[in-house]
């Protein structure tokens, strides 16, 4: 089991939701945590109730100046979690290319930009722990998800490639797909979301996640295996299944 005591994990997208929870979570177990988002004041809010040590270091992913700037404060860690996330639901007939481009720059860009900053000090040293957060929506497209399934979908390959490059390395890559989780983006749907959760209750499955040697783990589990069990469906199935003409 992973133990959290004393290391220091950058947290992006920190500042409300799942993110602060997790850090919230992560922090309780002796973690420093390194909270980063572009909200100055949500961030200077988490760390004042935070029972251990903080640091809060501004980032906007979408500017990759603004990575490097936020990496070089950040400075030695031992893991970083990216847990930045925009989302609008829309479809195809429905295309705001304003908010999907934005949805494909925070959820994916976004991770890669921080990868990309972090990487070099982890190979240097031969340690590191890589979280992503991807989503059921990444297992195949969904009705409504445009932007928002490609960018989740993207996060997943992202995380499959550095895990296969990465194995043997003393680099542990992980990605953690949830279901609904109560926050501000799944508060723009208009539809019944199954098994919604709330911040904590997701928390506690992504901490658990990490404490293990495990790559993927998708929550919630029974809810999970209906996204994970449609990507061996042919398309004549699928698609009346997930996706039926209107």
């Amino acid at each position: 089991m992973r133990d959290f005591t004393n290391k220091r994990y950058w947290v992006v997208g920190a500042s409300e939701g799942l993110g602060r929870a997790v850090a919230e979570k992560l922090n309780r177990m002796g973690a420093e945590v390194i909270l980063s988002a572009r909200s100055d004041d949500r961030l200077a809010d988490l760390a004042k109730v935070l029972p251990g040590r903080s640091q809060v270091v501004p980032v906007d992913v979408s500017d990759s100046a603004s990575v490097k700037k936020a990496a070089e404060e950040v400075g030695d860690i031992d893991g970083v979690l990216y847990l930045a996330g925009a989302y609008w639901p829309q479809s195809a007939q429905e295309w705001n290319a304003e908010q999907v481009e934005a949805m494909i720059d925070v959820n994916l860009t976004g991770a890669v930009r921080v990868m990309g900053a972090v990487m070099p000090k982890f190979l240097e040293k031969g340690a590191g722990h890589i979280v992503l957060t991807g989503s059921l929506a990444a297992f195949r497209g969904l009705p409504g998800a445009i932007g928002y399934c490609a960018s989740k979908a993207g996060v997943m390959a992202l995380a499959e490639s550095m895990y296969a490059d990465l194995r043997g390395t003393g680099i542990d890559v992980q990605v953690i797909n949830p279901g609904f989780v109560k926050t501000r983006l799944t508060d723009k749907n208009d539809f019944k979301m199954p098994f919604i959760m709330e911040p904590e209750k997701a928390a506690h499955e992504f901490i658990e996640h990490m404490e293990t040697d495990s790559f993927h783990r998708s929550f919630p589990e029974l809810f999970s295996w209906v996204f994970r069990l449609g990507r061996f469906l042919p398309d004549w199935a699928y698609y009346p299944i997930f996706a039926p003409r209107r």
